[in-house]
């Protein structure tokens, strides 16, 4: 039986990223690449994008990367799709934005 958690979805969620990336060789950028290829596929919602903006960042893509992979996928999962994974990217990237931010003046305001 396992422990009782205030966070179900997120913990199980968490688990199985730990898992997928134990079990996965691709290189870090391989990984987000291929991870975001597949949100867009799947119609994922913002908050989809933003769990993978941090990583995404870390692994050294860009920009221009984001464009090509919804480049390359546009013939497979149709125009429909990938311009509603620009726009849902777009609003996740707000999203951190506005959390990064919140953090910062949360920092600056415990300093005093």
């Amino acid at each position: 039986m396992s422990a009782v958690s205030d966070t179900p979805v997120l913990d199980t969620l968490a688990a199985m990223t730990v898992d997928s990336l134990e079990r996965c060789g691709l290189s870090p950028d391989m990984l987000m690449l291929t991870r975001i290829a597949a949100l867009a596929a799947s119609d994922a919602p913002p908050i989809s994008y933003v769990a993978h903006i941090d990583p995404a960042l870390k692994a050294g893509m860009t920009a221009d990367q984001l464009q090509d992979v919804l480049v390359a996928i546009a013939p497979i999962v149709g125009t429909a799709r990938v311009m509603t994974a620009a726009g849902n990217i777009t609003t996740a990237l707000g999203i951190a934005i506005a959390v990064a931010e919140a953090e910062a003046q949360a920092e600056i305001d415990a300093r005093g």
